[in-house]
């Protein structure tokens, strides 16, 4: 432990924890990977999160994120958000479809939440039918804009580049988010046989080398964030565009520093690997300790080790 956060055996500080609170969704986009876990109906309640989230506050966690499918389908979603922040954490976010947003932004807000991402590939109606097989991209929007006027900042946009679907949608997609006041992350699509269609992200798969270079060549000013696998930043005209490249990315793993928790409540210490699952939400559910479930965490911290190197 290092200033009150545990180390893996790779001396990478745990300080994020992602939380899949399930993997219900009103979605079906077609790259859509389940974090590789199978579909459960025993989803964690508000009580048990407090739990887990507790025990991570104990270990060095910072931050939470809270994620599914889509999470503002659980029915106590803002009682979740308000329990979690509850223990003070240095930043509590949601990943987010938006399409429920507009109705939950402002008591999200209010029970704590800090900010949020959401994932909207496209701004064009036929596109986005295509990859989500639903015709929700107006409330997307509507939720996007409502999560801008409460105050969840900064407020980011997920775009998965998809090659021969929507790469030629990131100008109309930047633009929207300069107007609006939104980061706009592009991200690399993940090769994965988990999809609901077998060879889609293999044959989609778009590498953002070459985007990466066009935007150098246009930015007012280049960052790179060290703690978040070298990932850049590209300050471009009073905009900001993040480029996400997980696949295949030693620095991705070498400063790594999330753990995740199932929807079923298991701790997955790597999001590329589903065969070293530590249960934990039965322990919860038992009453055990804070002490035994400290020791669960640590038994998946230990178990941690860089995918790529």
């Amino acid at each position: 432990m290092l200033d009150g956060v545990v180390l893996d055996k790779y001396e990478r500080p745990i300080l994020s924890l992602r939380i899949t609170l399930t993997n219900r969704c009103n979605v079906n986009c077609l790259y859509c990977h389940h974090d590789g876990m199978v579909k459960s109906k025993d989803e964690m309640t508000a009580d048990e999160l407090y739990t887990i989230c507790k025990i991570a506050k104990k270990i060095g966690v910072r931050k939470i994120r809270l994620s599914g499918g889509e999470p503002l389908l659980k029915n106590d979603i803002v009682e979740i958000v308000e329990r979690i922040a509850s223990l003070d954490f240095k930043d509590i976010s949601m990943t987010t479809n938006g399409i429920l947003l507009e109705k939950y932004a402002q008591e999200l807000k209010d029970a704590g939440l800090d900010r949020v991402n959401v994932s909207l590939d496209t701004l064009n109606r036929e596109t986005f039918e295509f990859i989500t097989k639903k015709d929700y991209l107006e409330d997307a929007k509507r939720g996007i804009l409502k999560a801008v006027e409460v105050g969840l900042y900064p407020v980011k946009i997920n775009m998965v580049i998809m090659k021969d679907i929507n790469q030629d949608e990131i100008d109309d997609m930047f633009e929207f988010c300069k107007e609006n006041n939104i980061v706009l992350q592009l991200i690399e699509l993940i090769e994965s046989e988990n999809c609901d269609d077998d060879k889609f992200s293999v044959d989609y798969h778009y590498k953002l080398d070459d985007i990466e270079k066009e935007l150098a060549d246009i930015a007012d000013d280049v960052r790179e964030r060290e703690f978040m696998q070298g990932r850049k930043k590209y300050y471009i005209n009073g905009g900001e565009i993040e480029v996400v490249k997980p696949v295949d990315n030693a620095k991705f793993c070498a400063n790594c520093s999330r753990l995740r928790i199932t929807p079923d409540g298991k701790i997955k210490p790597c999001l590329l690997r589903n065969d070293n699952l530590v249960e934990l939400i039965s322990h919860v559910r038992n009453g055990e300790s804070e002490e035994k479930l400290e020791e669960i965490f640590i038994k998946g911290i230990n178990k941690r080790e860089p995918f790529n190197s």
